[in-house]
């Protein structure tokens, strides 16, 4: 078959067809690879090489900067005051002003940062594809929407609202708006689907679509996407209140560009991201040589207890800084715990920003001069078709995963610029909810404690108790009343210290408190969680401190609990978890369980009780000054056990003194208990490491090799090794499944059993 003519050559005119009619003629515009996998600042733009050549004058940058931020925190507090959605109330939004190539300049200055930080995909998703684009076009007064992470965002319970600015006919900036919405009409409510099985269980996936025109919202649109989800009135709501933040802050840039004009407003901009970038050049040159490595685990797919591995190494030569996260766990085809690598670098940004260098401007200049190394198709590398609607789970580790590393770096420094600080408690514990409320309304969300982790301990001092989430650090708990009036959950005890539930250290990591609820006046109503760290502890020790203790999600079925009140009002004195569980002085049934659970009805009256978590200790238990030890025990943060059992004191249990000589030689007793304890490195190697994860586990990545990906689940049978280069999904099965052949089994044994007999 070597008689076929040759291919003809195209002439220039008939190349100029050709592409003429492909570009025409796409069949699907996707996620754009060379969008989604750059996250540095774009070379100067035409305009931004005129502004910065004319010498700006400092002090007048500096102003426009601070006229920015204000303008960025007036817009902010618009939405937070007339916001719908429990995450806009309770700061889970975020105003943002970009260049008008679509790089992210600045924030609101308390506003989530992972919003902005993966925003600007979208917009240069925008500026790539639609601008030319006779059938949509970009112009003054348009406003485009999208939720879709593959675009760019952190989830789909996300909206953004995206605003080009222009100023005498030229693009100058693009403005934004994002709110955690909740409700999307996922095929769970509330909009984090734990039991999303496919991309296609998630709800609203909106790519970046015109949604405004001539400052207008356009009604068909609004009405289609208000028909796919379970709360229209929510979906309008914020849909124009994002809408007219977004027209505030165009105002109040307008007004900077009327007094200071074109270039100093462009030249603010581009200085701010580009300085910021030159000192993080500077800070990473300060830090020595090496490299220093941290494993994470997630122990849960919300569906499963599974272990997870995160693996990172970041390596510092000169002033090059690179994150490598080969290693990590293969991608799960059918659970929602996994996400892009755009998503999870807005992560990273977050972690840098709020856990190591919190005095560096919010932008994504950042995390410009890093370069971040990933396997394809793993869980923070995961391809589009895999669901990513709980991509918390990863990005949460994003958020803290470097603070044991940098930390090893930063330590020795003479300069340093934040506080060395432990892990943050860096899981979503809350209840996500969905249902008929009792003004008949349909809805689905979530509550905002999720916005009260523990804070690390820090080397100076300790966490602060339930101070912020892990993603934003100005963000509020939330107000039970303005819950209450609105949906059927009731309180029986919330923000209550977790008493005991510590993560130990010479300095303490913040705790966290304790969440019990129950439903009243539906009749369609339940709850749901997605939190993982009930096997494997989720806030790492630092120097020798305790991680954060595990912990589990606990219910009581088959109670009215509002009929033992009226029986007996005194129940209400051991309304806190451990005594419930331990004491049960309600009838019904009580169980335990790791605390993703996918959503179930809630009867009148049945309770669920989850704990926000304790972040990391700092330094060895035996160096707490005994006295920081008996102000815990004056505030009953712990029990005496604890004082005696971790932290070796001797006291007076009714009057709280230390007996100072005898806790000095009870702690040297334990030191030397430590080093008859101890053995040499090599024979702990010997008996304690193995070439591969024990058969019973149900594991995924790698052990020993980061190029080798083990994939086990001994529920199946499945034990496999992947190359870390050609990771492949994991398929899992549904656990009901699994449940319903162990039953048969057992029933099959019975009735063999009794025909025998």
């Amino acid at each position: 078959m070597n008689d076929m003519p040759p291919k003809a050559a195209l002439t220039a005119e008939d190349q100029g067809l050709l592409d003429k009619f492909l570009s025409e003629n796409r069949l699907f515009l996707g996620p754009d690879p060379e969008i989604m996998r750059n996250h540095t600042v774009q070379p100067r733009s035409k305009i931004e090489e005129e502004a910065l050549a004319r010498n700006l004058d400092p002090h007048q940058v500096h102003h426009v900067r601070g006229l920015i931020n204000a303008a960025l925190s007036e817009a902010f507090t618009m939405v937070n005051q007339m916001g719908a959605a429990p995450g806009a109330k309770w700061g889970d939004l975020v105003t943002g002003i970009y260049t008008a190539q679509g790089d992210l300049s600045m924030i609101a200055p308390h506003g989530i940062i992972a919003f902005a930080a993966c925003c600007f995909y979208p917009i240069r998703f925008i500026i790539k594809n639609w601008i030319d684009d006779p059938s949509v076009g970009v112009k003054e007064g348009d406003g485009f929407i999208h939720n879709d992470a593959r675009y760019g965002g952190v989830h789909n319970t996300d909206q953004s609202m995206m605003m080009p600015l222009y100023w005498k006919g030229e693009l100058i900036c693009w403005l934004s708006s994002t709110i955690h919405e909740g409700e999307n009409g996922s095929c769970e409510p509330g909009g984090l689907p734990a039991a999303a099985e496919s991309k296609y269980d998630e709800g609203l996936k909106m790519s970046p679509f015109k949604v405004v025109e001539n400052f207008q919202l356009k009604r068909d649109l609004v009405t289609f996407l208000q028909n796919s989800v379970r709360d229209p009135k929510l979906q309008l709501e914020d849909m124009k209140v994002k809408l007219h933040a977004v027209m505030r802050l165009r105002e109040r840039v307008f007004a900077i560009l009327e007094q200071f004009g074109k270039d100093l407003l462009v030249g603010t901009l581009r200085s701010h991201l580009e300085d910021t970038e030159v000192e993080m050049r500077r800070r990473i040159r300060e830090m020595p040589d090496g490299t220093t490595r941290v494993v994470q685990f997630m122990d849960s797919t919300l569906r499963e207890n599974a272990l997870q591995k995160i693996s990172l190494a970041i390596t510092i030569k000169g002033e090059r800084m690179i994150c490598d996260f080969r290693g990590t766990s293969p991608q799960f085809m059918n659970r929602s715990v996994n996400t892009n690598i755009a998503s999870f670098k807005a992560a990273l940004c977050t972690g840098l920003l709020q856990n190591v260098w919190p005095d560096l401007p919010h932008t994504m200049a950042v995390l410009s001069p890093i370069e971040i190394i990933s396997d394809h198709n793993s869980i923070i590398d995961a391809e589009g078709e895999m669901p990513q609607a709980m991509s918390l789970m990863p990005m949460f580790k994003g958020c803290v995963v470097w603070t044991i590393p940098m930390n090893k770096f930063n330590y020795s420094l003479p300069t340093r610029y934040s506080a060395v600080i432990a892990s943050q408690y860096d899981q979503a514990a809350t209840f996500i909810y969905g249902g008929i409320t009792q003004h008949g309304d349909v809805t689905g969300n979530f509550c905002a404690d999720i916005n009260g982790n523990g804070q690390g301990a820090r080397s100076h001092a300790d966490g602060e108790h339930s101070v912020s989430p892990v993603f934003g650090f100005m963000c509020d708990s939330g107000e039970h009343e303005i819950n209450e009036e609105d949906t059927p959950i009731i309180r029986l005890g919330a923000q209550r210290i977790a008493k005991d539930r510590i993560g130990f250290g010479k300095y303490r990591g913040g705790m966290g408190y304790e969440q019990i609820a129950t439903a009243r006046g539906s009749g369609m109503w339940g709850f749901m969680t997605g939190c993982e760290g009930s096997k494997f502890p989720s806030a790492q020790g630092l120097f020798g401190g305790y991680s954060c203790p595990s912990y589990q999600l606990c219910k009581i079925k088959g109670v009215n609990i509002f009929d033992e009140l009226r029986k007996n009002p005194k129940i209400v004195e051991v309304f806190d978890i451990v005594q419930l569980m331990n004491q049960q002085p309600l009838p019904g049934k009580y169980s335990s369980q790791d605390m993703g659970m996918t959503f179930e009805l809630c009867n009148d009256g049945e309770v669920y009780m989850i704990c926000q978590g304790a972040g990391g200790g700092y330094g060895d238990v035996l160096e707490r000054d005994p006295e920081a030890v008996m102000k815990d025990l004056r505030e009953d943060l712990m029990s005496h056990d604890i004082a005696r059992d971790i932290y070796k004191l001797v006291f007076d249990s009714q009057q709280l003194i230390v007996d100072v000589e005898a806790t000095a030689e009870l702690r040297a007793a334990e030191r030397r208990a430590r080093i008859a304890r101890s053995k040499p490195y090599d024979e702990f190697v010997a008996e304690w490491v193995t070439p591969e994860p024990a058969p019973h586990l149900t594991y995924f990545g790698s052990w020993s090799d980061n190029t080798v990906i083990h994939a086990q689940n001994p529920a199946i049978g499945l034990s496999v090794k992947m190359d870390a280069d050609k990771l492949q999904g994991i398929y899992m099965p549904n656990p009901k499944d699994l449940r319903i052949a162990q039953l048969e089994a057992e029933l099959a044994a019975l009735t063999k059993s009794a025909a025998g007999a």
